[in-house]
């Protein structure tokens, strides 16, 4: 199986541990996975603020880039969903159908990194440690436009060393929304603070999730609060090991 990985732009940008503790973590399982240097933006931020036309051409790099390969394995549940849920919308706005059919053949094996472990590698048990009080956050766009369900949590609990609690109001929202959080900033601090509430309320050390946008909304908060509570990707718990630093 040939498979490629999406790094996604914030993370390349702004948290490139994550990406490449993904490679880690995939190499360790038996994936030769590769690293496509022509990737660029998903196009979500222009879709999801009324330009849809401005991200057609970012949907077609998508597909150009991809479509070689038999899997992509994102580590984002929001670009994941933008290739899945919308990129068939903006091929159909395009009237191009060479698009249509790209999009058609590289959606459907476009994968959230805890689906691809879970439904195509048919693991649950990583080889993982991680001695730490962790609870976990559900993204919006992984729960809800996605439905990953409980798939980060099977992960999480074969994870040998951690204490996984749970967190309550989990399918509550962060408050980022991307642009969201800069045109209702009141509203989006409001609801990062009940968030970090409830991470409190769990007393762990340590937060996960599967994005690393909705990380930066809540470890915002949480250091504003000197909660002590440090942030953490998935792929990063799961490609910590007995020689890991963590």
């Amino acid at each position: 199986m040939r498979v490629a990985l999406f790094a996604t732009c914030f993370n390349d940008t702004m948290w490139p541990e994550t990406p490449k503790a993904t490679v880690r973590l995939l190499r360790r399982l038996g994936v030769d996975v590769e690293f496509p240097p022509e990737q660029t933006c998903c196009g979500q931020m222009f879709t999801n603020t009324g330009y849809a036309d401005e991200a057609v051409p970012l949907a077609r790099k998508f597909v150009d880039v991809f479509e070689p390969y038999d899997a992509v394995v994102s580590v984002s549940g929001s670009c994941t969903g933008s290739v899945r849920e919308q990129y068939g919308e903006l091929a159909h706005r395009s009237g191009d159908p060479a698009l249509a059919d790209g999009v058609a053949k590289v959606a459907p094996k476009t994968y959230e990194l805890s689906e691809f472990i879970v439904d195509v590698l048919g693991r649950t048990d990583v080889g993982a440690y991680f001695p730490h009080r962790v609870t976990y956050h559900p993204t919006c766009h992984s729960l809800r436009m996605l439905k990953v369900g409980d798939r980060p949590l099977q992960l999480l609990r074969a994870v040998r060393g951690i204490d996984l609690v749970d967190l309550p109001a989990a399918d509550e929202c962060c408050g980022f929304g991307g642009t969201f959080a800069m045109k209702n900033a009141d509203i989006s601090v409001a609801m990062g603070s009940d968030k970090a509430w409830h991470i409190r309320e769990t007393e762990a050390e340590v937060v996960v999730a599967g994005d690393n946008s909705c990380l930066a909304q809540i470890g915002g908060v949480l250091s504003r609060q000197r909660a002590g509570v440090r942030t953490m990707h998935l792929a990063e718990v799961l490609a910590s090991t007995d020689g890991s630093t963590t």
